[in-house]
């Protein structure tokens, strides 16, 4: 395999996995918001990375996360099911789910709190990769994973054989530009920022978009690449200020956030639009009274009508 076995490109956002207040999977709001991703023309979407609490889930209930989103995938909507885990042995078993239930590729990370060193992490990866025949993402999340791959290992992750996508969200710009260069013509590259440099280099035809986060946004950050497909780059920095705009207000520059947690902002700011993206389930908290204030100012500074919120 190699980038060409897939048409991956755009915004691909990982969304969020709703549960009831109760902590129960709610599949039937996935279906919901699923439904309204694909009517927004997302070009795709991942599930069970972090925005969909994989950390959470069972076993059991990922592979009914991925039965289901299945359902909602198309050649102009891919669905991928993060696999992340502690043990190549876990990272298969949901690989294998994903593979039985018919999505299109898997995104994994190296394996969380561990620290493995690069030796380590190839093997992890191409023993995955050994089991299983559907196409992978390697995903670099040092803020989550404390290892910043370089761009000497990825290089070296690139040349297993499921490999045919990158996304790096490393805070080290230099290393994804490199990492960008060293990759091209060998993996789809994901994490281009949605300004303007990010336009200048995906209309020069370098990077195939970002999985982004959520997609609150909806139709903004699909056109976006759609703009830029068009050769239309005022346009496409238009929509990219829009992201900046919300990006500003809840996240540090680090990919950090600066008030509750991820998980949190993005199902309320969904919920506020009316989408059913659900609750967050513990460890983690919902927002409180003011943060919920902080994100409905920012939606309504976006120009969004918000909703009240409902209590299932």
């Amino acid at each position: 395999m190699d980038r060409n076995t897939v048409s991956w490109r755009g915004y691909i956002p990982a969304i969020t996995t709703p549960f009831t207040r109760e902590g129960a999977l709610d599949i039937d709001a996935l279906h919901r918001q699923m439904a309204w991703l694909v009517d927004e023309g997302i070009q795709g979407a991942i599930l069970a990375g972090t925005s969909g609490e994989w950390f959470s889930l069972s076993t059991k209930e990922r592979g009914e996360l991925f039965a289901a989103g299945a359902e909602h995938r198309s050649d102009a909507f891919p669905v991928l099911g993060a696999c992340n885990a502690f043990t190549p042995q876990e990272a298969i078993t949901h690989a294998r789910a994903a593979e039985a239930a018919g999505l299109d590729g898997i995104l994994l990370t190296p394996p969380p709190y561990i620290v493995p060193n690069g030796k380590e992490i190839v093997a992890f990866y191409r023993a995955v990769s050994d089991a299983t025949d559907i196409p992978m993402t390697v995903y670099n999340w040092p803020r989550g994973c404390v290892v910043d791959m370089g761009v000497e290992l990825l290089a070296e992750l690139a040349q297993i054989e499921n490999v045919v996508a990158v996304k790096n969200s490393t805070g080290d710009f230099a290393s994804f530009l490199a990492g960008m260069y060293a990759l091209e013509g060998e993996v789809r590259y994901f994490g281009l920022p949605t300004n303007a440099l990010g336009a200048d280099l995906a209309m020069l035809g370098h990077g195939d978009g970002l999985m982004g986060t959520g997609g609150i946004l909806g139709r903004d950050q699909a056109d976006f690449w759609n703009a830029v497909d068009a050769g239309d780059r005022e346009r496409a920095v238009q929509l990219g200020k829009r992201d900046r705009v919300y990006m500003d207000a809840w996240f540090r520059p680090d990919y950090g956030v600066q008030f509750g947690n991820q998980q949190a902002i993005i199902k309320t700011a969904l919920r506020l639009r009316g989408i059913p993206a659900g609750f967050v389930r513990a460890p983690l908290l919902e927002l409180t009274p003011d943060e919920v204030a902080r994100v409905e100012a920012t939606l309504h500074k976006l120009g969004i009508e918000t909703v009240p919120l409902a209590d299932d």
